[in-house]
């Protein structure tokens, strides 16, 4: 009954007109923006900070969210007409749903994405809403050593995570601490990285490097790939048939809950989700071997996963504090921007936020079926935007938000230097989501290791003599070592398959 009357509480946040709107133009926005390849969610959240300064923190939230799941909605667009997936959360969408887009049924793959959709996305809400509370009770418990635990565990979870190396994100994530540190230690009042330059005696605005490290970053890579054309396809009829209906149900129930589960885990996310559900569809359908070659499933699983992901790594944001991706990681400087510190007593500090949200996830959903069906021939008019349109826009809205924040033009430098610096990353293949991570929790990682040493009297043994922290350190170290592991057998396997041939 306390469930229900917070979530009613939270309708009643999210069905304020100026809220219903919020939510409409986050779904709307982060449609268009997820169907445009390469400009992800991470970038629009980061855009979207600016405009947000000054506004309610719920109604903010309501936004920066709609943005986000309507950009993981949206991505399967591009990924089912161009092959191009518009988000990385949709990419596995793209191996059935392009081959049926080049077979003229690419309407029948966005009705089939947008469906499936729709059901991950209210499935997760029901998790979030029942799972959020439970966990929040038990994360009251923690103390500063167990929340360094739990940050160390957040970072070392998504560094594991890092697409290709290990030893990449690691570098990414060490650079992201040392930015955290820059500026003045309140505590001894020791100058750290500051080069004698004073406008860094304050430290540097997460804003700045979120900005430099995804959306500018973004146009130079824009740039550098200006010349390649896109290919349009013929929308075709939208209609499902029976058989398809029956045949998609099962796998997209079977991947929203496979996909909320993926998305609750620190570091996990939709990518991960999606083709997790992939997968796992493959392995147990018994037409596994037309997977790839235009199959229902194939469409159906990835989007219902990834769509459930993305709700589900609130859990974590909203009940820990902890972002478990780098979209939450946004979203999460966000908040601490406008004065909320997401925990295990928001519920009873911003339940306005929390339950707000939640509830608006719910109409946001229905929000999005409602966009997509109709709309989806127009929308896909949408990526013939003139790319020298969108980079400008881009450009701007970097520029505005990070001069609005001192009116200084060092920080128009330093987004300048982030940008390159993000760029760079790309080019190289160094991920961005540990160092955007980094940022954020290194200053809680070093209050909390602060606060644990001086109630322990600076006994380091602290770390490891309460349960929780030590469980905690030690899945860091597991989450660490487990994919060298991996990679060690399968290289193993690999050499003994040589040998015997």
């Amino acid at each position: 009954m306390e469930t229900l009357d917070s979530l009613f509480y939270g309708f009643s946040v999210a069905l304020q007109w100026e809220n219903l709107i919020f939510v409409f133009i986050g779904v709307l926005a982060g449609t268009i923006i997820g169907m445009l390849p390469g400009l992800g969610p991470v970038s629009a959240i980061a855009i979207m900070i600016p405009i947000t300064f000054g506004m309610n923190p719920a109604s903010a939230l309501i936004l920066m969210a709609g943005v986000y799941y309507g950009a993981i909605f949206g991505g399967s667009t591009s990924s089912i007409l161009l092959n191009a997936p518009g988000v990385a959360g949709t990419v596995a969408t793209s191996f059935d749903g392009y081959p049926l887009a080049k077979r003229g049924q690419a309407g029948k793959a966005l009705a089939i994405a947008a469906y499936s959709s729709f059901v991950g996305g209210t499935v997760s809400i029901f998790g979030l809403m029942l799972i959020a509370p439970l966990l929040a009770k038990f994360a009251v418990s923690f103390g500063p050593a167990e929340y360094f635990a739990l940050m160390v565990l957040g970072l070392t979870a998504v560094v594991s995570l890092s697409d290709k190396s290990l030893v990449k994100g690691l570098i990414a994530a060490v650079v992201g601490v040392m930015i955290s540190i820059i500026g003045i230690d309140l505590q001894t009042g020791t100058l750290r990285y500051t080069f004698g330059v004073s406008q860094l005696y304050e430290g540097i605005e997460f804003l700045i490097v979120a900005l430099g490290i995804f959306a500018l970053a973004e146009v130079f890579v824009m740039l550098v790939n200006g010349g390649q054309k896109q290919n349009q396809h013929h929308i075709g009829s939208l209609k499902l048939n029976k058989r398809e209906v029956k045949e998609m149900g099962p796998p997209v129930i079977r991947s929203s809950v496979l996909g909320f589960f993926t998305g609750v885990l620190p570091g996990a996310g939709a990518t991960i989700a999606s083709f997790l559900g992939y997968s796992v569809e493959k392995r147990i359908a018994k037409d596994g071997d037309t997977f790839g070659k235009g199959n229902v499933k194939g469409v159906a699983a990835p989007e219902a996963a990834n769509n459930a992901a993305c709700s589900g790594s609130f859990v974590p944001l909203l009940t820990l504090g902890v972002p478990g991706s780098g979209t939450t990681a946004v979203l999460l400087g966000a908040l601490l921007i406008m004065g909320v510190s997401p925990g295990p007593l928001m519920f009873q500090d911003r339940p306005d936020v929390f339950w707000g949200v939640i509830a608006s996830m719910y109409i946001g959903n229905i929000f999005l079926l409602l966009l997509n069906l109709p709309l989806i021939p127009l929308f896909a008019k949408i990526l013939e935007i003139p790319r020298a349109m969108l980079l400008s826009l881009i450009i701007v809205f970097c520029m505005i938000g990070v001069y609005g924040l001192s009116f200084s033009l060092f920080d128009l430098g330093l987004l300048l230097g982030f940008g390159l610096l993000g760029f760079g990353m790309r080019m190289y293949g160094f991920p961005a989501a540990p160092l955007i991570l980094a940022l954020i929790l290194g200053d809680i990682m070093e209050k909390s290791m602060r606060q644990a040493l001086q109630i322990s009297q600076g006994d380091w043994m602290v770390f490891i003599h309460k349960p929780i922290s030590v469980t905690l350190l030690g899945l860091a170290l597991l989450s660490l070592f487990i994919p060298v592991i991996n990679k060690m057998i399968k290289r193993k396997q690999k050499a003994n398959i040589e040998m015997k041939a």
